[in-house]
């Protein structure tokens, strides 16, 4: 439980902190459904030459937003989206000051800051579409009220493939994703019959989907119409029973460690149900010490449980071909796999693997599959309630948005790239960490 954010929410709270400016974490406004997915409209802007802007306000009104082309006085927007695709020399970078600087201030609580772009190696100015990376990443470190900044890269010929990630940044599933950037290829889309069930018919394989994490990637596919098949280890036995019903799918009790793991997944997957279409590998173990200090079957357990296992899983499904097509493998990183942290060599080790795993795999099954991964900063779960106070508030305070994520913030990160529609986003590691001072 996050006390310091109830204190600061509080009257005496508010005056504290606002005289000795302390961080002020707002609440964030997650999915609901039922709600709007954004409070307040979306203004709507582009430069000449822009190729983005016509389909970001399409998904806008698509999903029952107000589209707004021009600014109007009294106005919280619930969305800033600028089409800077078109940009094409250093000086044109100047629009975007021209399109953000009147309205930012106006921005709702828990608003939207979009830019599209054109990945840089794709664009007739490297430099100036590079830049936007800079600009987004900064104006998400200032924006406040649980308001977030993201860029997506969007190749010529994806502009099809846009819907499903801006459903998803233009909403409140992305509510502790700031100062990412995305890219999107040219892929054949098919929109689902029911944007609110996509994975319908689909099978979602989850690792240790017991509790935490797991347990909220478990039940939010659930939600999207997945049968989602809960894996974790025979200890968690009752915990991973208890998830399984709970979402209405199955419980399969293995460490994947073993020698016979992946073919017994394979094979319970190919004869329960036919195959698989999504591959969750959230399974993991910390055994943490400095490295002066880290025997070698503490560094080979975490080796083999959280990058290890997934590789082998990976080869035996692909091998075997129970990997639909269109199908999705999803990592789990971590923001320690980009920036490191101490006493954890050996888990910092395994979670950039999760990234090379990302950018290898990516290349190799590309049009047949997609492969990204989510890398989490500070979650609110079991294991980092048991974290020292003083390292705990750090790890909340120390992101753009001043607090914990939750599980479910996570989950909703994994629902985005399991989504069929999601056929262009390939390649892709997405921090989900409200945008953390450490790492990139």
């Amino acid at each position: 439980m996050d006390r310091y954010q109830s204190f600061a929410r509080s009257g005496i709270g508010r005056f504290v902190v606002g005289r000795l400016g302390l961080p002020d974490p707002h609440p964030l406004r997650r999915h609901s459904p039922g709600k709007p997915p954004l409070d307040g409209p979306v203004l709507l802007g582009g430069g000449d030459g822009g190729r983005l802007a016509d389909a970001a306000g399409g998904v806008a009104k698509s999903m029952g937003l107000d589209v707004l082309t021009a600014p109007a006085d009294g106005v919280r927007y619930g969305a800033l989206v600028f089409d800077a695709s078109g940009i094409d020399s250093v000086e044109r970078l100047r629009e975007l000051h021209g399109f953000f600087h009147p309205v930012i201030r106006s921005l709702a609580p828990c608003g939207r800051v979009v830019v599209l772009g054109t990945p840089p190696e794709q664009a007739e100015s490297q430099v100036a579409q590079r830049a936007l990376e800079g600009f987004t990443r900064s104006v998400g470190k200032e924006l406040k009220r649980g308001a977030t900044a993201q860029l997506v890269h969007v190749a010529p010929g994806a502009e099809g493939a846009v819907e499903s990630t801006l459903r998803f940044l233009l909403s409140g599933r992305s509510a502790y994703v700031s100062g990412q950037v995305v890219r999107i290829g040219p892929a054949d889309v098919a929109a689902p019959a029911d944007w609110d069930r996509p994975l319908a018919g689909k099978v979602a394989l989850v690792t240790g989907a017991a509790r935490g994490i797991g347990a909220a990637i478990a039940e939010v596919l659930a939600r999207d119409g997945a049968t989602v098949v809960c894996l974790d280890v025979p200890a968690q036995g009752d915990e991973l029973s208890a998830v399984a019903n709970r979402v209405g799918g199955t419980a399969l009790q293995l460490d994947i460690t073993a020698a016979d793991a992946p073919a017994r997944i394979v094979d319970h997957l190919s004869q329960r149900h036919g195959g698989v279409d999504v591959v969750v590998h959230n399974a993991g173990i910390t055994r943490d010490r400095t490295l002066g200090r880290m025997d070698a079957d503490r560094w080979d357990a975490v080796v083999a449980v959280n990058l290890a296992s997934q590789l082998r899983v990976n080869e035996t499904l692909l091998a075997a071909d129970a990997l639909r097509p269109n199908g999705r493998i999803v990592g789990v990183s971590s923001i320690a796999g980009i920036a490191g942290n101490v006493g954890q060599t050996n888990y910092a080790t395994t979670k950039a693997g999760v990234i090379g795993m990302v950018d290898s795999l990516s290349r190799r099954v590309e049009g047949r599959a997609t492969v990204n991964a989510v890398a989490p900063g500070f979650i609110e779960t079991r294991m980092t309630a048991a974290v020292p106070l003083v390292i705990r508030e750090a790890g909340r305070r120390m992101n753009s948005l001043s607090q914990g994520g939750l599980p479910v913030d996570v989950a909703e990160a994994i629902a985005w790239f399991a989504h069929p529609a999601s056929a262009g986003v390939n390649g892709n590691v997405v921090r989900v960490c409200g945008q953390s001072l450490l790492g990139a």
